[in-house]
């Protein structure tokens, strides 16, 4: 595997527009790793098929997926399943976004004080690509003001094969902090 720089630090929402499932789990994974060698808990809210490459990625990196789940240090979700908990007609519902978030951080937290959490989510790109571009850019702004309130750094992933229809590629970079390269190297958004 191609040494991959460290993607985010603390209190971040990079976006990674990727065109290849491998490297995207290659960056996803050193991500997550980077975080839980260092005693930062993860989150993967992804769909199944990224959920099981991100998995094989983090073993190819020597870490013990099944002790990290069993401890609530790595937690994974299903994208359209967790959609499925706060979306209300084709629309976020910030409440139910925000206390079921708040819920699967505090689980994967376990009462450790400083604790900050790294996520990595598809979400957005599941509403972007089932057309709901609108509904995206809302669970954007609610990732973001979920921020002020809790301590994590979000990795977001989008699909460039679905991007581009109607794609507003400035007004989804605004909601970021960070782009992320297809090496890891993070740039700043202006």
């Amino acid at each position: 595997m191609k040494n991959i720089a460290p993607v985010v630090a603390d209190q971040h929402h990079a976006v990674r527009f990727y065109d290849n499932d491998k490297s995207l789990a290659q960056i996803v994974a050193r991500f997550l790793a980077d975080g839980l060698v260092d005693g930062k808990p993860g989150i993967v809210v992804a769909t199944p098929s990224h959920r099981v490459a991100i998995l094989r990625e983090l073993i190819a990196q020597s870490l013990d997926v099944v002790h990290l789940q069993r401890s609530h240090d790595l937690v994974l979700l299903d994208a359209q399943e967790e959609l499925s908990k706060f979306m209300e007609n084709g629309k976020p519902d910030a409440e139910a976004f925000s206390n079921g978030m708040c819920e699967v951080i505090k689980r994967a937290c376990r009462g450790r004080r400083d604790c900050t959490v790294r996520i990595y989510g598809e979400m957005v790109d599941v509403l972007w690509q089932d057309g709901q571009q609108e509904a995206a850019i809302s669970l954007e702004t609610l990732w973001n003001e979920l921020a002020n309130t809790k301590a994590f750094s979000l990795l977001c992933g989008y699909s460039m094969g679905h991007f581009y229809k109607d794609a507003n590629f400035q007004q989804v970079c605004s909601h970021h902090t960070h782009i992320v390269s297809a090496d890891g190297e993070l740039t700043a958004v202006a």
